[in-house]
């Protein structure tokens, strides 16, 4: 098995599930852009490797996506491969590396547009680099693709408001909106869970909800079929927003995800969708 292959299969992630609705090259191509995300934010997080040693690395990466430099990391060639067959935009990829690099320091964001610029490199920006592999004919794919990879990255921090915490004390979720709610930092650390906590996620929700909404009324019809991977975590996630929020958000004491049956069956309505077009 490939490098690229054995990190996306470890990663047990929806975005890797989604692959297998794609033809065989496209396939093989997602996985080693993925593989190169995949790479750089476990890197990234990796406690046991010195700061210093991970900003090094990262930088790195950044030397030889922009100046070709040798010693290449890992998997790269295959990347230099795929960057120029799509004609991918390299500015994509430093987006992403800035976004990642964000999370090398402690976390926290004041205010939704903060947390926005956060979403549009270590999520949006992926999706963009994502459309070129997929194929699109509408410039229109591009706007989808940053709501949805907001709408996504959202879930996660959702999602993963506990792991987060215990991630170094990382807190997602936008400050100005723990006090809107009543609800402080501290409470957040002794995992507090009272109707404060429970309205401001829900007002976290109903934002993601609308990124998922706007995301979904951007996809070009003419671009349905060549998104189907896309689509199909749009409907993953949006499968997960709605069974944590229908749980009142008990996620300082569970852990929510959907199984592979949940996510195949999920999975079926973008691909009936567009194998009836």
């Amino acid at each position: 098995m490939s490098e690229t292959k054995e990190i996306t299969k470890k990663s047990q992630s929806n975005l890797a599930f989604a692959f297998f609705s794609l033809p065989r090259v496209t396939r093989q191509d997602i996985t080693t852009f993925y593989a190169f995300c995949r790479r750089v934010d476990d890197a990234a997080d990796n406690p046991d490797v010195p700061l210093s040693e991970r900003r090094h690395w990262l930088q790195g990466w950044r030397r030889w996506l922009v100046r070709g430099e040798p010693n290449e990391p890992g998997f790269a060639s295959e990347l230099r491969t795929l960057i120029g067959k799509y004609k991918i935009d390299l500015r994509l990829f430093e987006e992403i590396l800035l976004g990642v690099e964000m999370d090398l320091e402690p976390v926290r964001f004041e205010n939704f547009e903060a947390l926005h610029g956060y979403c549009y490199r270590v999520a949006s920006a992926v999706g963009l680099v994502s459309i070129e592999i997929f194929g699109y004919r509408n410039a229109q794919c591009k706007e989808y693709a940053h709501k949805l990879g907001v709408a996504l990255q959202l879930t996660n921090i959702i999602r993963d408001v506990d792991k987060d915490l215990q991630n170094g004390g990382r807190i997602y979720l936008p400050l100005s909106e723990l006090r809107m709610f009543g609800y402080s930092e501290q409470a957040l650390r002794d995992r507090t869970y009272n109707s404060a906590f429970v309205r401001l996620m829900q007002f976290q929700a109903e934002r993601a909800r609308s990124f998922f909404r706007e995301a979904r009324r951007l996809l070009p019809s003419e671009d349905r079929r060549s998104m189907v991977a896309a689509e199909g975590m749009r409907a993953i996630y949006y499968a997960l927003l709605r069974r944590i929020e229908k749980d009142r958000f008990r996620l300082f004491e569970k852990t929510y995800r959907l199984n592979r049956l949940e996510k195949a069956i999920v999975m079926l309505g973008p691909i009936a969708s567009n194998s009836l077009r």
